[in-house]
């Protein structure tokens, strides 16, 4: 059942993958790219650090963490769409960025690395779409050195009582809407507006991630709580340290 459901979820994202940038920029009326500025900020990362950004997509985060490192740094963009990682890569030709990152596709809830290989794991706006997502924290926490950062960029609900209808309508009624007039998908900004309405709350999340056993877990919300990064630590001590 997993299977078929990561099957389908892949096919909506290969048949998005050309308007999937623009359309985020009109959904979110730009905004994503200050959450994601904003949470780069709260990252402590050095220079020579080895990340993983799972869920890669276009690799716009991707490309903001290997912004920060140098060589022998380097940043892995994963991701289960052939369409979407076609787009990451002539943005990191355009960036100049090959020495720094490295884009995989594949299955994010295995992942094929060893244990305690990365200093840091990113992963923005893909955990909602994965059919087992305690799964996916399992593989992210075993593939962390200790003492290294899981930091998850997610849409979220607000929910304060005056702001929590007005998104409900914007998600329900004018994210499919938008897809029909600026992609012709109507049905696929459906499900995509769905999986943004019934994943996990940042509270539920913050469970989640204690659960797979990450400790110091805190969280960022962004407009209202329309988003939220979520930060979590692996225990133990870095080799650094």
């Amino acid at each position: 059942m997993a299977n078929r459901y990561l099957h389908n979820v892949q096919g909506l994202f290969d048949t998005i993958a050309p308007n999937y940038d623009r359309m985020n920029n009109i959904i979110s009326l730009g905004t994503h790219r200050h959450w994601r500025k904003r949470t780069m900020q709260k990252i402590q990362l050095a220079p020579h650090a080895h990340a993983l950004d799972l869920c890669c997509g276009t690799g716009d985060w991707t490309i903001a963490v290997a912004r920060e490192l140098q060589a022998p740094g380097e940043v892995i963009g994963f991701d289960f769409s052939a369409p979407m990682l076609k787009i990451a890569q002539q943005k990191v030709y355009q960036q100049h960025l090959q020495d720094r990152i490295w884009l995989r596709r594949g299955n994010a809830m295995r992942l094929p690395f060893k244990d305690n290989t990365f200093d840091l794991v990113t992963i923005g706006f893909g955990l909602r779409n994965l059919p087992d997502k305690d799964r996916a924290l399992a593989e992210i926490f075993r593939v962390l050195k200790p003492g290294a950062q899981l930091v998850c960029l997610e849409t979220s609900q607000p929910d304060q009582p005056l702001i929590k209808p007005v998104w409900q309508w914007y998600f329900t009624k004018l994210v499919p809407l938008f897809g029909r007039l600026f992609a012709h998908q109507y049905q696929e900004y459906s499900y995509l507006q769905e999986t943004t309405r019934h994943f996990a709350s940042y509270q539920q999340l913050v469970t989640m991630f204690k659960r797979a056993g990450f400790q110091k877990v805190h969280y960022t919300r962004f407009n209202f709580g329309a988003a939220a990064a979520h930060f979590g630590t692996k225990p133990g001590v870095t080799a650094n340290d």
